[in-house]
Formats: structure tokens, sequence, C-alpha cells
């Protein structure tokens, strides 16, 4: 008679079976805290550091154009890590309301001190701490009209009746200002970083002659 064989298996087989890690579980395990991780380092980023030390900076609080007297609504105090401070970051509302925007500015950009016009942006704009910011009325608004921030300018005298006199050299053109009048498009008033004495003689010289300016 022939030997019959047992489909069932083993009592040891199916308990070495069931111990054997099933490799689909495996992977699927391995995916969910994958992505448990992943859930884990994003709120992590998005909270930051507990422990990181944070300081107060004012920041644009709408799109700022260059010009512009800042006012309460045009910016608010916001707390940033204080290593992603910038030089010079102006940290109290009361640090620039009043003050004239020199450059245009980005909703939420962080406000520094070379920002508004100043002493702080004339001397980095001259290179010299003794420096001034002066407004200046030119002869020929059309020249205005070509000049740019950063642009290096002579100033001189444009008199008809004397020989043409230079009162600075090398000038930094920090701001056109355009205030919105009729007047005042048709003559912006051209804003030049000098040092202390030529901006005195430019300053004062406005006031009594015709000036114009000499593009470096």
């Amino acid at each position: 008679m022939p030997r019959q064989h047992r489909l069932a298996p083993a009592l040891h087989h199916r308990l070495s079976e069931s111990m054997r890690p099933n490799w689909a579980r495996t992977v699927l395990a391995r995916r969910i805290a994958a992505a448990a991780l992943l859930v884990l380092a994003a709120a992590l980023f998005v909270r930051g550091d507990p422990n990181t030390e944070r300081a107060a900076v004012v920041v644009a609080h709408r799109d700022l154009a260059p010009g512009r007297v800042l006012s309460a609504e045009d910016v608010t105090v916001v707390e940033n890590p204080a290593a992603t401070l910038p030089a010079g970051a102006l940290r109290e509302a009361s640090d620039v309301i009043g003050r004239t925007l020199a450059g245009a500015v980005r909703d939420g950009e962080m406000l520094t001190d070379v920002a508004v016009l100043g002493p702080r942006l004339a001397a980095a704009a001259v290179g010299s701490a003794d420096s001034r910011v002066v407004p200046v009325r030119l002869a020929d608004p059309g020249v205005a009209e070509l000049l740019r921030e950063g642009d290096r300018v002579d100033v001189v005298t444009a008199d008809d009746r004397t020989d043409p006199t230079t009162l600075a050299t090398d000038a930094a053109v920090v701001l056109v200002a355009r205030t919105g009048t009729e007047r005042a498009s048709s003559e912006p008033v051209v804003m030049l970083a000098l040092p202390l004495r030529e901006a005195g003689a430019v300053a004062g010289a406005s006031l009594t002659k015709a000036l114009t300016v000499i593009l470096h």
C-alpha cells in the first residue's frame, strides 16, 4: 500500500514561517517611519528651534517706492532669529517713521540704517563718516531725469555770466525725489551724498546759483 504524504505543514514549519519577517510588511513599516520623520522635520523647521535667540526688527508692511516718507502704516516690527539680522538693522518703528526711503523696498524686507536718508547712508555712499546728504534742484530738470541712485557726478555752477566752478567731485546720487506735485514732477530734487565741507559748499551755492552735474 503506497505511503500517503501529509499536505498540512508540520507544526515547527508553521511556527518558523510565522516568525520570519514578511517583506511587504517590512517595506510598509519603513515607509511609514520615513513619512513620520519627514512630518516631524517639517514641523521643527516651521516652528524653529525654541532655544534660538530672537530680536525685534523693523520690516516693510507693503511694497514701498523710493522717496516715500515713511509712516506707521508702512512698517511693522517682527521678531526674527538674531543671527539673520543684517548689520545696521533698525529695531523700533520710531527709527524710521518720518524718514525718507532711499530706495525701493519689498513687502517684508528688513530695514537698515542705510535704507533711509541720513548720515549713515551718506557715510556708506561716500566712504567717510564725516559726510552729509544735500538736496539739489538742477538748472536743467532733464539732467535730473537721467540720474539714478548710485551714479557718481561732479557738481558745477551753471551761470552764463561767469565761468563754471566745480563745487564738488565724485558725489554719490542717493535719491532722485519726486513728490508727486506738477512742479516737483518737472523739477525733481537730486539728493547727493558728499563729504561735509563739499556738502556745505553745494548747499550754500544752491541758494543763489544755478547748478548742474557732470556724470562720470
